[in-house]
Protein backbone atom coordinates (compact mmCIF):
# COMPACT_ATOMS: atom_id res chain seq x y z
CA UNK A 1 0.00 0.00 0.00
CA UNK A 2 1.26 3.67 -0.58
CA UNK A 3 2.99 5.32 2.37
CA UNK A 4 0.15 8.16 1.86
CA UNK A 5 -2.40 5.36 3.52
CA UNK A 6 -4.33 6.98 5.67
CA UNK A 7 -7.99 5.15 6.10
CA UNK A 8 -8.51 2.12 3.49
CA UNK A 9 -11.96 1.77 4.79
CA UNK A 10 -12.75 -2.28 4.52
CA UNK A 11 -10.86 -3.23 1.97
CA UNK A 12 -8.13 -0.98 0.54
CA UNK A 13 -6.20 -1.20 -2.32
CA UNK A 14 -4.18 -4.16 -2.40
CA UNK A 15 -7.62 -6.45 -1.80
CA UNK A 16 -8.88 -8.35 -4.75
CA UNK A 17 -11.97 -6.37 -3.67
CA UNK A 18 -10.66 -3.39 -5.12
CA UNK A 19 -9.29 -5.03 -8.04
CA UNK A 20 -13.01 -6.54 -9.02
CA UNK A 21 -15.29 -3.67 -8.43
CA UNK A 22 -12.78 -1.50 -10.20
CA UNK A 23 -13.61 -2.68 -13.59
CA UNK A 24 -16.74 -0.81 -15.49
CA UNK A 25 -18.19 -4.55 -15.85
CA UNK A 26 -20.06 -4.50 -12.76
CA UNK A 27 -22.41 -2.42 -14.13
CA UNK A 28 -23.43 -6.20 -15.79
CA UNK A 29 -22.91 -7.82 -12.95
CA UNK A 30 -25.56 -5.60 -11.31
CA UNK A 31 -28.15 -6.42 -13.45
CA UNK A 32 -27.12 -10.43 -13.67
CA UNK A 33 -27.43 -9.73 -9.41
CA UNK A 34 -30.72 -8.78 -9.83
CA UNK A 35 -32.41 -11.36 -11.94
CA UNK A 36 -30.43 -13.84 -9.86
CA UNK A 37 -31.87 -12.32 -6.40
CA UNK A 38 -35.48 -12.07 -8.47
CA UNK A 39 -35.81 -16.08 -7.92
CA UNK A 40 -36.41 -15.89 -4.08
CA UNK A 41 -39.77 -16.09 -3.85
CA UNK A 42 -39.86 -13.87 -0.46
CA UNK A 43 -36.87 -12.09 -2.05
CA UNK A 44 -39.48 -11.13 -4.58
CA UNK A 45 -41.93 -10.11 -2.14
CA UNK A 46 -40.48 -7.38 -0.28
CA UNK A 47 -39.28 -5.77 -3.50
CA UNK A 48 -42.46 -5.40 -4.90
CA UNK A 49 -44.19 -4.46 -1.62
CA UNK A 50 -41.66 -2.13 -0.46
CA UNK A 51 -39.68 -1.01 -2.88
CA UNK A 52 -39.92 1.87 -5.50
CA UNK A 53 -38.18 -0.51 -8.23
CA UNK A 54 -41.17 -0.22 -10.60
CA UNK A 55 -41.59 3.38 -10.39
CA UNK A 56 -38.13 4.39 -10.61
CA UNK A 57 -35.83 1.52 -11.68
CA UNK A 58 -33.25 3.86 -12.63
CA UNK A 59 -32.98 5.76 -9.16
CA UNK A 60 -32.80 1.93 -7.11
CA UNK A 61 -30.20 0.85 -9.43
CA UNK A 62 -28.11 3.89 -8.71
CA UNK A 63 -28.86 3.68 -5.11
CA UNK A 64 -27.29 -0.07 -5.28
CA UNK A 65 -24.60 1.12 -7.38
CA UNK A 66 -23.39 4.23 -4.65
CA UNK A 67 -23.70 1.51 -1.86
CA UNK A 68 -21.56 -0.98 -3.74
CA UNK A 69 -19.27 1.82 -3.69
CA UNK A 70 -19.61 3.29 -0.69
CA UNK A 71 -18.55 -0.19 1.18
CA UNK A 72 -16.03 -1.00 -1.06
CA UNK A 73 -13.96 2.22 -1.83
CA UNK A 74 -15.41 4.27 1.20
CA UNK A 75 -13.23 5.64 4.67
CA UNK A 76 -14.42 3.61 7.85
CA UNK A 77 -16.38 6.62 8.98
CA UNK A 78 -18.69 5.90 5.17
CA UNK A 79 -19.22 2.42 5.43
CA UNK A 80 -20.45 3.04 9.26
CA UNK A 81 -22.95 5.27 8.55
CA UNK A 82 -24.28 3.80 5.12
CA UNK A 83 -24.43 0.49 7.08
CA UNK A 84 -26.54 2.41 9.87
CA UNK A 85 -28.84 3.35 7.21
CA UNK A 86 -29.23 0.70 5.55
CA UNK A 87 -29.99 -1.27 8.87
CA UNK A 88 -32.40 1.01 10.03
CA UNK A 89 -34.17 0.62 6.87
CA UNK A 90 -34.27 -3.46 6.89
CA UNK A 91 -35.82 -2.84 10.01
CA UNK A 92 -38.90 -1.47 8.80
CA UNK A 93 -39.17 -4.15 5.94
CA UNK A 94 -41.97 -6.79 6.67
CA UNK A 95 -44.66 -8.84 5.28
CA UNK A 96 -46.31 -11.73 4.45
CA UNK A 97 -46.11 -13.12 0.83
CA UNK A 98 -49.93 -14.37 0.00
CA UNK A 99 -48.28 -16.22 -2.92
CA UNK A 100 -46.20 -18.72 -0.60
CA UNK A 101 -48.10 -18.04 2.56
CA UNK A 102 -44.57 -17.07 4.27
CA UNK A 103 -44.06 -13.90 6.60
CA UNK A 104 -40.92 -12.35 5.92
CA UNK A 105 -38.16 -9.43 7.35
CA UNK A 106 -35.54 -8.04 5.69
CA UNK A 107 -33.52 -8.09 8.38
CA UNK A 108 -33.73 -11.85 8.58
CA UNK A 109 -30.10 -13.37 8.29
CA UNK A 110 -31.31 -15.69 5.67
CA UNK A 111 -32.69 -13.33 3.29
CA UNK A 112 -29.96 -11.03 3.77
CA UNK A 113 -27.40 -13.80 3.05
CA UNK A 114 -29.03 -14.57 -0.68
CA UNK A 115 -28.85 -11.07 -1.52
CA UNK A 116 -25.29 -10.97 -0.12
CA UNK A 117 -24.41 -14.44 -2.03
CA UNK A 118 -26.29 -13.23 -5.02
CA UNK A 119 -24.01 -9.99 -5.46
CA UNK A 120 -20.87 -11.08 -4.51
CA UNK A 121 -21.16 -14.73 -6.86
CA UNK A 122 -22.46 -12.39 -9.97
CA UNK A 123 -19.40 -9.77 -9.27
CA UNK A 124 -17.31 -12.00 -9.13
CA UNK A 125 -18.51 -14.76 -12.26
CA UNK A 126 -19.46 -11.78 -14.72
CA UNK A 127 -15.44 -10.57 -13.76
CA UNK A 128 -13.98 -13.57 -14.71
CA UNK A 129 -15.89 -14.81 -17.34
CA UNK A 130 -15.42 -10.73 -18.94
CA UNK A 131 -11.65 -11.84 -19.06
CA UNK A 132 -10.46 -10.96 -15.43
CA UNK A 133 -7.89 -13.51 -14.79
CA UNK A 134 -7.69 -14.29 -10.96
CA UNK A 135 -6.48 -16.98 -9.32
CA UNK A 136 -8.46 -20.15 -7.70
CA UNK A 137 -6.63 -18.41 -4.60
CA UNK A 138 -7.48 -14.68 -5.58
CA UNK A 139 -11.17 -16.06 -6.30
CA UNK A 140 -10.85 -17.49 -2.36
CA UNK A 141 -9.78 -14.44 -0.94
CA UNK A 142 -12.32 -12.09 -2.87
CA UNK A 143 -14.89 -14.30 -1.23
CA UNK A 144 -13.46 -14.14 2.35
CA UNK A 145 -12.76 -10.08 2.14
CA UNK A 146 -16.82 -9.94 1.09
CA UNK A 147 -17.64 -11.40 4.75
CA UNK A 148 -17.01 -7.71 5.72
CA UNK A 149 -19.18 -6.56 3.66
CA UNK A 150 -22.21 -8.92 4.31
CA UNK A 151 -21.41 -7.10 8.36
CA UNK A 152 -22.07 -3.97 7.12
CA UNK A 153 -25.53 -4.90 6.78
CA UNK A 154 -25.66 -6.96 10.03
CA UNK A 155 -24.51 -10.70 9.14
CA UNK A 156 -22.48 -12.66 11.03
CA UNK A 157 -19.15 -13.26 9.29
CA UNK A 158 -18.20 -16.39 10.40
CA UNK A 159 -21.71 -18.15 8.94
CA UNK A 160 -21.20 -16.66 5.17
CA UNK A 161 -19.79 -18.27 2.30
CA UNK A 162 -16.51 -17.35 2.28
CA UNK A 163 -14.90 -19.17 -0.17
CA UNK A 164 -15.52 -20.37 -3.80
CA UNK A 165 -16.30 -24.00 -2.73
CA UNK A 166 -18.55 -22.60 -0.03
CA UNK A 167 -20.41 -19.80 -2.73
CA UNK A 168 -21.25 -23.67 -5.02
CA UNK A 169 -22.42 -25.01 -1.62
CA UNK A 170 -24.31 -22.39 -0.75
CA UNK A 171 -26.90 -22.55 -4.21
CA UNK A 172 -27.02 -25.84 -4.32
CA UNK A 173 -28.65 -26.42 -0.91
CA UNK A 174 -31.03 -23.27 -1.69
CA UNK A 175 -32.12 -24.16 -5.45
CA UNK A 176 -35.05 -26.52 -4.12
CA UNK A 177 -36.77 -23.30 -2.79
CA UNK A 178 -36.23 -21.20 -5.65
CA UNK A 179 -38.93 -20.48 -8.38
CA UNK A 180 -39.25 -17.85 -10.99
CA UNK A 181 -43.38 -16.76 -11.12
CA UNK A 182 -45.27 -14.19 -12.40
CA UNK A 183 -43.74 -11.53 -10.28
CA UNK A 184 -40.32 -12.39 -11.06
CA UNK A 185 -41.14 -12.13 -14.32
CA UNK A 186 -42.81 -8.62 -14.36
CA UNK A 187 -39.86 -7.78 -12.61
CA UNK A 188 -37.80 -9.10 -15.21
CA UNK A 189 -39.60 -7.00 -17.75
CA UNK A 190 -38.62 -3.96 -15.67
CA UNK A 191 -34.94 -4.93 -16.35
CA UNK A 192 -35.17 -5.84 -20.21
CA UNK A 193 -37.64 -2.64 -20.69
CA UNK A 194 -37.32 -0.15 -17.77
CA UNK A 195 -39.81 3.22 -18.21
CA UNK A 196 -37.27 5.88 -20.14
CA UNK A 197 -37.62 9.58 -21.24
CA UNK A 198 -39.46 9.52 -24.17
CA UNK A 199 -36.81 11.19 -26.04
CA UNK A 200 -34.13 8.70 -25.12
CA UNK A 201 -36.25 5.59 -26.01
CA UNK A 202 -37.18 7.60 -29.35
CA UNK A 203 -34.27 9.90 -30.32
CA UNK A 204 -31.07 7.60 -29.42
CA UNK A 205 -30.13 4.00 -29.76
CA UNK A 206 -30.73 4.32 -25.30
CA UNK A 207 -33.97 1.65 -25.75
CA UNK A 208 -31.97 -0.82 -27.70
CA UNK A 209 -28.42 -0.56 -25.92
CA UNK A 210 -29.85 -1.06 -22.72
CA UNK A 211 -31.46 -3.86 -23.86
CA UNK A 212 -28.61 -5.55 -25.54
CA UNK A 213 -26.74 -4.92 -22.10
CA UNK A 214 -29.81 -6.91 -19.99
CA UNK A 215 -30.30 -9.96 -22.33
CA UNK A 216 -26.44 -10.46 -21.79
CA UNK A 217 -26.58 -10.50 -18.13
CA UNK A 218 -29.38 -12.68 -18.12
CA UNK A 219 -27.24 -14.87 -20.54
CA UNK A 220 -24.63 -14.98 -17.85
CA UNK A 221 -26.56 -16.54 -14.84
CA UNK A 222 -26.24 -19.66 -14.35
CA UNK A 223 -27.99 -22.43 -16.41
CA UNK A 224 -30.19 -23.34 -13.94
CA UNK A 225 -31.39 -19.89 -12.78
CA UNK A 226 -31.83 -19.21 -16.73
CA UNK A 227 -33.95 -22.56 -16.78
CA UNK A 228 -36.08 -20.99 -14.27
CA UNK A 229 -36.67 -18.52 -16.35
CA UNK A 230 -37.43 -20.22 -19.32
CA UNK A 231 -34.38 -19.07 -21.26
CA UNK A 232 -32.03 -21.25 -22.91
CA UNK A 233 -29.88 -23.26 -20.53
CA UNK A 234 -27.39 -24.92 -23.30
CA UNK A 235 -23.86 -24.62 -22.64
CA UNK A 236 -23.20 -22.84 -25.84
CA UNK A 237 -25.17 -20.29 -24.23
CA UNK A 238 -22.62 -20.13 -21.77
CA UNK A 239 -19.62 -19.91 -24.46
CA UNK A 240 -21.48 -17.05 -26.56
CA UNK A 241 -22.19 -15.50 -23.46
CA UNK A 242 -18.39 -14.93 -22.14
CA UNK A 243 -17.59 -14.27 -25.60
CA UNK A 244 -20.17 -11.20 -25.32
CA UNK A 245 -19.23 -9.61 -22.06
CA UNK A 246 -15.18 -10.34 -22.94
CA UNK A 247 -15.92 -8.32 -25.88
CA UNK A 248 -18.03 -5.62 -24.13
CA UNK A 249 -15.22 -5.25 -21.50
CA UNK A 250 -12.23 -4.58 -24.20
CA UNK A 251 -14.69 -2.49 -25.96
CA UNK A 252 -15.08 -0.25 -22.73
CA UNK A 253 -11.47 0.19 -22.59
CA UNK A 254 -11.43 2.75 -25.54
CA UNK A 255 -14.21 4.97 -23.50
CA UNK A 256 -13.03 8.51 -21.94
CA UNK A 257 -11.50 7.81 -18.26
CA UNK A 258 -14.54 9.23 -16.69
CA UNK A 259 -16.66 6.27 -17.61
CA UNK A 260 -13.75 3.59 -16.70
CA UNK A 261 -13.24 4.57 -12.83
CA UNK A 262 -15.98 5.45 -11.01
CA UNK A 263 -16.75 8.35 -8.51
CA UNK A 264 -16.14 6.16 -5.16
CA UNK A 265 -12.58 5.01 -6.16
CA UNK A 266 -11.83 8.61 -7.23
CA UNK A 267 -12.78 9.77 -4.44
CA UNK A 268 -10.96 6.85 -2.63
CA UNK A 269 -7.52 7.37 -4.73
CA UNK A 270 -7.83 10.93 -3.85
CA UNK A 271 -7.80 10.19 0.31
CA UNK A 272 -5.34 8.06 -0.07
CA UNK A 273 -3.21 9.97 -1.25
CA UNK A 274 -2.69 7.11 -4.60
CA UNK A 275 -1.78 8.18 -8.44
Amino acid sequence: MSSGLSDAGLFGPDSVTWRVHADPVLWVAGIRALLLQAVHPAAMAGVLQHSDFRADPWGRLRRTADYVGVVTFGSTAEVETIGRRVRALHATVRGHDDATGVSYRASDPALLCWVHCCEVESFLTTYQRAGGGLSPADVDRYYAEQTRAAAVVGLDPARVPASAADIAGYFDRMRPDLAVDDRARRVAGYVFRPPMPRWVAIGTPARPAWAGVAGLAAALLPRWARRLYRLPGLPTTDVSATAAVRALRLAGRHAPDRFQEGPHLRAARARLGLA
